[in-house]
C-alpha cells in the first residue's frame, strides 16, 4: 500500500523528454523555428511559442497515450500547458544563475542510448543525428545543460523534503482505518412505458452528435524505409566476409560452463589459516568420496550444500575475480584447490562443459548480408530523412516532388476514421496526423515517424464531415436509449428517497423491507478488503465519520446504472501492524516524496502566477 502513496501525490514533476528516433526531436525547452509573421498560441515572459511548438508536442503525446482515449483538444492543451511549466522553470533557473558542468553533461550524453552503436558511444553517430537535425553540438550541449539544471532544481526542493514521527503515525491511523456500513443496491428494472415521438424527437434534436456518421479521410502518402534501402544494398563476398569477422561475437554460442562448490566460510574472529586446513583437508577426502556427498557432508553454503553444491550456470561478474580466474579455466570434473573469496575458501568443481561455437560463414551468410545492407543504408536514411523534411516543407501542396526525391511511389489509402483503418492507417501517429489541422487544410503532414526504421509524409485526398444520420435510421437506437435512460432515472429516484429516509431517521432494515431490496452488512471493512467493489471502497473511504451518533448516508452510482446506498455506521481508527513497522523506512521516505513533489508544485505554480504568461489559442473547432 505504501507504493501508492506516490500514486495519490500526482505532483507535477518536470522530466527531461527527450525522444530521438530518426529524425529527433528535443521539445519543451526552445521554441521550434515557425513562420516569420505567425501569430505566437502563448508567451512566457515574452517567450513566445506557435501553433508548431504545440503540434509536434501533440503528436508525442497522442503516441505516449496511445489507447487512452483522450481527444485531440484535450491534448493539445495539455501539450501546451508542459510547454509552459517548462518555460517559466527554465527562466527561473537560468535567473538564479544556476548551471551544470561540462563533466556531467558530457557523461550524460554519452550515456544516451541513442548515441550509441554496440553499447558504447559513437561519436559519428553523434554527428549524424545532430547533423540530421542541422543542429551543432555547442547547441546541442547547451539544451541539454538547461534540462539538467532544471532537474536539479527540482530535485533540490524534492530531494530535501522529510516527514515526521507524526506523519508516518497519522498516516497509518487513516490507512489502517476500519469501518462498518450497511448497504443496498437498487438496480436498474427495464422500463415499461414507451416514449412518445414527441419525446423520440426531442431526443434526437438533442443528441444529435451522437447518430453521426463518423468524420473519414483517405490520404496519400510517400515512405521512406530503412528496410527498403537495404534491399538496394549491393554486397560483395568480400565485404560480406569482412563485415562477419567484425561481428563475429553476433554469430557465436558462448560457452556453457556449470559449477559446483564446497565453501568453508569466513566467520568473525576466524582464524584464516584454519579455515585454509579445513579446506585442504576437504580436498584430501576427495580421494575416497564424490564432491556431491562431500559438499553435502561439509560445505558450510546450506542452501547449495543439499543439492552436492551445485552453483547452476558460471555467469561471469556475478562472483569475485579469483573464483570466477579459476572456474574459467577448469576442465570438466576437475576440482580446484581451495580458491580464497571474501566468504570464505572454495573447492570448486566444474560439472557441466560445452565448448562456445561460432557459427561458419556459410550457415549465417543470410543473416550477415541482411545486418550489413542494413548498417550501410543507415547514413543514406539518414540523409533522405533530411531530403525529405525540406522537400515536404517546400512543396507543401504535393507529394510528388518529394517522392521523386525518395525514389519512391506514392501510394494511397481507402477512407479510415479517427479510430479506425486499415493499412498504414491502422497506426495512431498516421491517423492523428491524417485529421490534423494543417494535413486537413490541405497541406502536406510532418514527416510522421512510424518506430526508429520508417517515417511516412502523407497529405489528404478526400474528407467526408461528420454527418447526421436520419431519424428513421436511428429511431430504434433512440427508443432503447429512452427506455435505459428512464429506468436509470427511476433506480437513482428511488436511491434519493432511501438517503433521505435513513438520513431522517428510518432504520435501514425496515426501509429495505419495505422495498423489498437486499441489505448486506460489512464489519471492520478495511481499504484493502474485497467485499465490496472498489469504487464502492473508496466513497466510503472518502465519506465524513458519523457524527452524534447519526451515521453517514451516502449513495455510489455504478457503471452499470446500479445505485449504492450506503449507511456508514462506525469508524475505528488505525494501528500500525508489525508488517507496518517494518516498513517504516519506505513509509517515510515515500511521505516525504510526496510531500517534496507537492511542494515542487506549490512552487512551480507560485513561479507561474508570478510570470507574464498569455495563451491565446484558437477557437474549439465544432
Amino acid at each position: 500500500m505504501l507504493t501508492k502513496i506516490r500514486e495519490k501525490s500526482r505532483a507535477f514533476s518536470w522530466v527531461l523528454v527527450l525522444v530521438i528516433g530518426v529524425p529527433f526531436t528535443l521539445w519543451g525547452i526552445e521554441n521550434y523555428i515557425s513562420g516569420g509573421s505567425e501569430k505566437a498560441v502563448a508567451s512566457v515572459n515574452h517567450k513566445e511559442f506557435f501553433q508548431n511548438d504545440v503540434n509536434r508536442a501533440y503528436q508525442q503525446f497522442s503516441q505516449q497515450l496511445q489507447g487512452m482515449n483522450i481527444d485531440e483538444e484535450t491534448l493539445k492543451k495539455q501539450a501546451l500547458n508542459k510547454l509552459i511549466k517548462d518555460e517559466v522553470l527554465l527562466q527561473h533557473v537560468e535567473k538564479q544563475g544556476l548551471a551544470a558542468t561540462d563533466k556531467a553533461t558530457r557523461e550524460l550524453i554519452q550515456d544516451m542510448d541513442y548515441f550509441k552503436v554496440d553499447g558504447k558511444f559513437d561519436k559519428k553517430r553523434y554527428q549524424d543525428l545532430l547533423s540530421a537535425q542541422h543542429l551543432s553540438s555547442t547547441e546541442f550541449v547547451n539544451r541539454i545543460k538547461k534540462s539538467q539544471v532544471m532537474e536539479q532544481y527540482q530535485r533540490s526542493i524534492t530531494d530535501s523534503s522529510f516527514a515526521t514521527p507524526y506523519d508516518i503515525e497519522h498516516f497509518f491511523k487513516i490507512q489502517n482505518q476500519l469501518r462498518d456500513i450497511e448497504y443496498t443496491t437498487v438496480t436498474v428494472s427495464p422500463a415499461t412505458s414507451q416514449p412518445t415521438e414527441a419525446e423520440i424527437k426531442a431526443y434526437y434534436q438533442q443528441h444529435q452528435n451522437q447518430y453521426q456518421s463518423p468524420e473519414q479521410v483517405s490520404i496519400e502518402y510517400a515512405t521512406l524505409s530503412l528496410d527498403n534501402l537495404a534491399k538496394e544494398v549491393n554486397a560483395t563476398e568480400a565485404q560480406l566476409k569482412s563485415f562477419y569477422e567484425e561481428q563475429k561475437q553476433l554469430y557465436s554460442s558462448k560457452e556453457r560452463r556449470k559449477i559446483s562448490h564446497i565453501l568453508f566460510a569466513f566467520t568473525k574472529g576466524s582464524d584464516e589459516k584454519a579455515v585454509l586446513k579445513k579446506a585442504e583437508a576437504a580436498q584430501e577426502a576427495l580421494k575416497t568420496k564424490t564432491f556431491e556427498a562431500l559438499a553435502a557432508e561439509v560445505s558450510e553454503d546450506k542452501a547449495t550444500a543439499a543439492k552436492g553444491g551445485d552453483l547452476g550456470l558460471f555467469e561471469a561478474g556475478v562472483m569475485e575475480k579469483n573464483f570466477e580466474e579459476v572456474a574459467g579455466k577448469l576442465k570438466l570434473n576437475e576440482v580446484s584447490k581451495p580458491v580464497k573469496s571474501a566468504y570464505g575458501y572454495h573447492l570448486i568443481k566444474v560439472t557441466e562443459l560445452v565448448p562456445g561455437v561460432v557459427k561458419p560463414f556459410a550457415e549465417v551468410k543470410a543473416e550477415v548480408t541482411k545486418a550489413y545492407q542494413r548498417k550501410e543504408a543507415e547514413a543514406n536514411f539518414y540523409a533522405l530523412n533530411d531530403k525529405l523534411a525540406e522537400v515536404s516543407y517546400q512543396n507543401p501542396d504535393s507529394l510528388t516532388a518529394v517522392a521523386e526525391a525518395l525514389g519512391v511511389q506514392v501510394e494511397k489509402t481507402p477512407l479510415f476514421t479517427k479510430e479506425t483503418g486499415d493499412g498504414i492507417a491502422k497506426e495512431a501517429a498516421v491517423r492523428s496526423a491524417a485529421f490534423s489541422e494543417e494535413v486537413l487544410k490541405g497541406n502536406n503532414s510532418e514527416p510522421v515517424e512510424l518506430g526508429t526504421d520508417k517515417i511516412v509524409v502523407l497529405r489528404m485526398k478526400e474528407h467526408h464531415p461528420a454527418a447526421v444520420r436520419d431519424l428513421k435510421e436511428v429511431k430504434s437506437a433512440i427508443v432503447t436509449a429512452l427506455l435505459a435512460e428512464k429506468a436509470k432515472k427511476d433506480a437513482i429516484s428511488l436511491a434519493a428517497e432511501l438517503k433521505k429516509q435513513l438520513l431522517a431517521g428510518k432504520k435501514f432494515s425496515a426501509l429495505v423491507a419495505e422495498h423489498k431490496l437486499p441489505l448486506k452488512t460489512v464489519a471492520k471493512l478495511s481499504r484493502s478488503s474485497a467485499e465490496v467493489p472498489a469504487q464502492v471502497s473508496q466513497a466510503i473511504f472518502k465519506a465524513a465519520k458519523p457524527v452524534g451518533g447519526k451515521p453517514t448516508v451516502l449513495t455510489v452510482a455504478m457503471p452499470s446504472g446500479e445505485q449504492i446506498v450506503i449507511s456508514l455506521n462506525k469508524v475505528t481508527e488505525g494501528v500500525m501492524s508489525e508488517s507496518d513497522k517494518k516498513q517504516l523506512k519506505l513509509a517515510e521516505k515515500n511521505i516525504a516524496k510526496a510531500f517534496g513533489e507537492s511542494m515542487f508544485e506549490a512552487v512551480l505554480g507560485s513561479l507561474q502566477a508570478d510570470a507574464d504568461v498569455r495563451v491565446s489559442l484558437p477557437p474549439a473547432k465544432q
